[in-house]
């Protein structure tokens, strides 16, 4: 079966570079037109956090905007043991941040 659709010319030139065109194909049924509408997606250049220590329940890790803490625990434990390895995570947290700061000021 053949099925003949229409193409806009940008979306052709991107195609006829070598380029995958992303998109859908829809059928108007008051002009019995097949159109192609290409989606019109920005590329992402994602920067991956950079891991600046690994604590025994989560991780503390650096964006380019934010310095983030993890932690997880599972359900099974009591509130007590929860909060407790709680304060010891963030006390490991706090070392680890504070070790990247002198790092920081050692490197200027």
């Amino acid at each position: 079966m053949i099925i003949k659709v229409e193409i806009s010319e940008e979306t052709m030139a991107r195609m006829l570079t070598g380029k995958r065109v992303e998109g859908t194909i829809g059928y108007d049924l008051m002009t019995g037109k097949k159109t192609f509408n290409a989606f019109h997606r920005r590329r992402h250049d994602h920067h991956k956090d950079e891991l600046l220590g690994k604590l025994p329940w989560g991780w503390v890790k650096e964006s380019k905007a934010n310095q983030k803490r993890y932690t997880s625990f599972p359900k099974n434990m009591s509130l007590e043991e929860k909060l407790a390895l709680m304060d010891r995570d963030n006390e490991m947290a706090k070392a680890v941040l504070i070790e990247r700061e002198l790092e920081l000021i050692e490197f200027c």
